[in-house]
């Protein structure tokens, strides 16, 4: 089996750190009980480009119980757990190419890696292995009966795809699924850039003033999380609604430019390019701290706070201190990627069970229906998201209300009135 990893030796300590998640995964574990009777993905291989964590590890685990070959690579340089990605390897012989801190082209290599035995699933995190495999593998793509992607970042890209006309295949938008982002991105998100904010720079929050750029899922969950530690926090936007949404909800909104005079911590969950820029690093304290949550490492703009930075220098374990002129410091966090991730664990197992089974369920439907879509980016089914929540409810205790007869009839009729 080739792979590519740190170092096999630490495999003992990543097998603990699985089973240690695997507790907090039930509905996981009901999907992989299922999957290893009926082997619903038998021969199928697999391109998986994600985050090399516990929780991913639980899936790839899932999928082979299910008849799989999964070849997985990671979604970011600074993503991989190399405990994880070892026990993958030595103990449950899934080829994984990845190590923390690799450099741009060994990230590439390992995405290649994982499409060299021609799969016929992708999974994706950001979309850079699909849009690898349209930009120099198309050949490949016949081979493709469809693909899933996780994050955000990655459904713009592929809906983008899709409106040019040039993707070669379905995609689920697992992210669009209520049982994803509704709870991955809002709780996962909030929960865990807070912690490696926390990991990094033991900063106290409390009557901290904590800005907050975006307002989607994923800001909501930081804005809400820091608000209950005690910070007074500020959003910014692009999108009115969004906004008011934010203002209803009790923060306060205004343009970075305002806030960049402010703020004390500064947290990006856009999406988008250069939303912190030149202009706000020269307007913000002595010492501002600023972290980006969004996929990818380009909502800081680094480039031109290197270029206006007198001095450099590594401060603390994932934070490096960039000097101003005058002598002005900002400290930027995880290199401006994933601070959940680089500083921190990433979500808990507990909301990743969920996003998980939304996966493997996906692989599944997507492999019976995968020849009859067309090339488009297509939402998980209602019933299978319903199926998760459901199943989550029940790993937790908890039922709800069936309707009755009367209250179906009352539903499908349109007689009845005042």
């Amino acid at each position: 089996m080739e792979y590519d990893i740190k170092d096999p030796k630490l495999a003992a300590i990543g097998k603990r750190k699985i089973e240690w998640a695997e507790k907090f995964m039930p509905v996981l574990r009901l999907i992989r009980k299922r999957f290893r009777k009926e082997k619903p993905l038998k021969g199928v291989k697999m391109a998986c480009c994600l985050h090399v964590t516990t929780e991913t590890a639980n899936l790839m685990i899932t999928l082979k119980a299910g008849g799989a070959e999964p070849y997985l690579c990671a979604s970011n340089p600074l993503s991989t757990q190399d405990d994880t990605a070892a026990s993958l390897v030595r103990d449950f012989k899934v080829p994984v190419f990845a190590i923390r801190g690799e450099s741009n082209k060994v990230y590439y290599d390992h995405i290649n890696a994982c499409l060299d035995p021609r799969p016929s699933i992708t999974m994706d995190d950001g979309a850079d292995l699909v849009s690898t495999l349209h930009s120099g593998r198309k050949s490949q793509a016949g081979d493709i009966i469809g693909g899933s992607e996780e994050t955000t970042t990655g459904v713009i890209r592929l809906k983008a795809m899709e409106q040019k006309g040039v993707l070669l295949f379905p995609v689920l938008a697992v992210n669009d699924s209520s049982t994803k982002h509704f709870f991955d991105n809002r709780y996962g998100t909030g929960q865990s850039t807070i912690d490696g904010i926390l990991r990094a720079t033991n900063f106290l929050l409390a009557g901290s003033t904590f800005v907050v750029a975006g307002y989607g899922w994923c800001g909501r969950g930081v804005a809400n999380r820091a608000r209950g530690m005690g910070a007074n926090v500020i959003v910014t936007e692009i999108d009115p609604l969004r906004a008011l949404e934010a203002v209803m909800d009790g923060f306060q909104v205004m343009p970075m430019a305002k806030a960049a005079k402010i703020g004390d911590i500064f947290v990006t969950l856009t999406g988008n390019c250069e939303v912190v820029r030149e202009e706000h690093f020269k307007a913000m304290k002595d010492g501002a701290i600023v972290a980006n949550s969004g996929h990818f490492d380009v909502e800081i703009d680094l480039n031109k706070l290197r270029k206006i930075a007198t001095n450099k220098r590594d401060i603390r374990p994932n934070v490096v201190e960039y000097t101003l002129k005058g002598g002005k410091r900002i400290l930027i966090l995880a290199e401006g990627r994933l601070v959940n991730l680089a500083a921190a664990e990433g979500h808990p197992a507990v909301v990743m069970d969920m996003s998980f089974a939304n996966q493997s369920l996906g692989a599944e439907w997507m492999l019976k229906n995968g020849d009859k879509l067309k090339k488009k980016v297509y939402a998980i089914p209602e019933k299978l998201d319903k199926e998760i929540a459901r199943l989550k409810l029940r790993s937790m205790g908890y039922a709800v209300d069936k309707l009755t007869p009367t209250q179906k009839h009352y539903q499908a009729s349109w007689e009845i009135g005042t």
